[in-house]
């Protein structure tokens, strides 16, 4: 199995382009075309997490955190990361990181996290925009559900939970072909009007190659006349955080009870409890403080996370209960995610959890 192949399965779900200006998600260290006989799965890359790999036979490692954040002026022994990456190398394992484009893609880690602790209606918490761009194509009647069958089978017209999407117009379209065309009607030279589709559609920018390419293919025109306008919408499939509802409201003692059975937290940081109890739950793998005005404003009742500094906890305002879980248990079950993918893509292939906790905070209890 080449590596390309196991990349090619996690960035269909969760696409670089959705990853933070900051981040490093993508290939760190080896070849695409590269051949692997299995791949370890893991939060961090370690020097134990290579050796790990090297036994199992596994010749690519994917993690969540990426080993490389920025620039390496110089590639020796003297850092941690150096070592892991020379080690890496030496044993022709290549590396591969989803990091911030696997946080903000729908059924990513706060989905994850979510569903963990069991919410319904669940919706991002905070959606991006500016990434949805709208298809408008002009086809011959005749021909415009092939076109349009390729446009989707290519990803366009998907809204929420409804795919397919598409909005279409009969009319009229008038074109004359010079002496060196073979027009689609008509005759080279001649005026010709033609009874033809207005179809439009929507899609994220990430696939605007493959839906362009897949309705030129299908299209019978020689040229054809489309447009692509940038949209102001927000995505509601894309962004970071989740807000969701559970099933019955829980008192909120027994809501972090929950918390530390279902994420093996050594401890739970949190702030005053919420008057009426606990139904309305946000929540963000990893370092979610940045979306706590959003929790707030999406009126959530808790806010559940990681890494929160002292100030952080001021911004529950007394309005909701903010819960600091930790950032290696938020972010744990993106392992899964990532098996989930691999093996859909690609069966009977070896797929290995890593065994070691990389977890670096401890706690004396």
């Amino acid at each position: 199995m080449k590596v390309k192949e196991i990349i090619r399965a996690i960035e269909n779900f969760a696409p670089l382009s959705f990853q933070e200006s900051y981040d490093n998600s993508g290939l760190q260290v080896g070849e695409r075309d590269q051949e692997t006989g299995g791949v370890l799965l893991c939060l961090d890359v370690t020097e134990e997490v290579v050796d790990e790999a090297a036994q199992k036979d596994a010749g690519l490692i994917v993690s969540h955190h990426p080993l490389i954040f920025g620039g390496i002026k110089k590639l020796t022994g003297d850092s941690t990361a150096g070592r892991i990456l020379l080690k890496a190398v030496r044993k022709n394992i290549a590396i591969y990181s989803a990091h911030t484009n696997i946080d903000s893609v729908w059924g990513g880690v706060s989905s994850r996290v979510a569903s963990k602790i069991g919410l319904t209606d669940q919706r991002i918490l905070s959606p991006v925009d500016g990434i949805l761009r709208k298809l408008v194509v002009f086809i011959p009647v005749n021909d415009a559900p092939a076109v349009r069958q390729a446009i989707f089978k290519a990803g366009a017209g998907q809204i929420g939970d409804y795919d397919q999407c598409s909005f279409n117009v009969t009319g009229e379209g008038s074109f004359r072909g010079s002496e060196n065309t073979d027009p689609y009607a008509g005759r080279a030279g001649s005026l010709h009007f033609e009874k033809e589709l207005r179809i439009e559609t929507i899609y994220p920018e990430y696939l605007e190659k493959q839906v362009v390419s897949a309705m030129l293919e299908a299209h019978p025109y020689e040229e054809v006349a489309y447009d692509i306008y940038h949209l102001g919408n927000r995505h509601e499939r894309a962004g970071m955080g989740i807000t969701g509802d559970l099933a019955a409201a829980m008192k909120p003692g027994d809501f972090l009870k929950m918390l530390k059975e279902n994420f093996k937290s050594a401890a739970i940081r949190y702030t005053a409890f919420p008057k009426n109890g606990i139904r309305k739950v946000a929540v963000c793998g990893g370092s979610g403080s940045s979306l706590t005005d959003a929790a707030r404003a999406a009126g959530a009742d808790v806010f559940v996370s990681g890494d929160f500094k002292y100030h952080d906890f001021f911004k529950a305002d007394g309005k909701m209960m903010i819960t600091d879980i930790g950032h290696y248990e938020s972010e744990q079950f993106t392992m899964e995610i990532f098996h989930e993918l691999i093996t859909k893509k690609i069966p009977n292939f070896a797929v290995h959890f890593s065994e070691i906790n990389t977890n670096p905070i401890h706690y004396w209890l």
